[in-house]
């Protein structure tokens, strides 16, 4: 275990750029904020079967979506939070990163001209159809629930179309120009070959 710790903690301190070459990395010289940091974020997320794998994943989608999000505590919650609604409802994290960033390019503010809200921009109608007005669909681990919820309907509905369950979320089935956006990022940016 303390061998692959400190694997990660090697892999970790390159790929934010603290460290120089790799070789001549001591895996105490990483920053050790941003190692509690990554380690309180493991140790709250359920979603992963082992630690391991919590933190090689989060590592590597940390690294890709550091663009998106420059706060590496923002980003680690986000990633967090992705990993366990796409989980949860039976759905590739990876996929789910494809989806928001075509959505929302990860703005969990996010407003479309149609009201669609959020990373995931789920329509607000939804709320009233469920009962439940007072959610708030900026927040995003209610976001993250809807849209996640809502993706794999269409998904399973389309009996694992990813292109008609895609268009279907997006309210365009019919047209290829959404899917195959989403599918791009997806394979581009965020696709894990596990």
């Amino acid at each position: 275990m303390a061998i692959r710790t400190g694997i990660v903690a090697l892999v970790l301190a390159g790929w934010l750029g603290l460290a120089g070459p790799v070789q001549a990395q001591d895996p105490e010289v990483v920053d050790q904020q941003l190692k509690a940091l990554l380690a309180e974020t493991v140790a709250r997320s359920s979603s992963f079967d082992d630690r391991f794998d919590a933190e090689v994943w989060l590592v590597d989608m940390s690294a890709r979506m550091a663009p998106y999000l420059p706060d590496e505590q923002e980003r680690l919650e986000f990633l967090r939070l992705v990993h366990q609604a796409s989980s949860s409802a039976g759905l590739k994290p990876d996929l789910v990163l494809a989806l928001i960033h075509a959505e929302s390019l990860f703005d969990r503010y996010a407003l479309s001209v149609a009201g669609a809200q959020g990373v995931m921009q789920v329509m607000p109608f939804w709320k009233h159809e469920l009962g439940r007005p007072e959610d708030n669909l900026i927040d995003l681990a209610t976001n993250l629930r809807y849209g996640c919820t809502i993706l794999k309907y269409y998904l399973d509905k389309e009996k694992g179309n990813l292109r008609r369950g895609l268009a279907r979320y997006n309210g365009s089935l019919g047209s290829q120009k959404y899917p195959d956006r989403v599918i791009d990022y997806w394979y581009s940016y965020w696709y894990v070959n596990e």
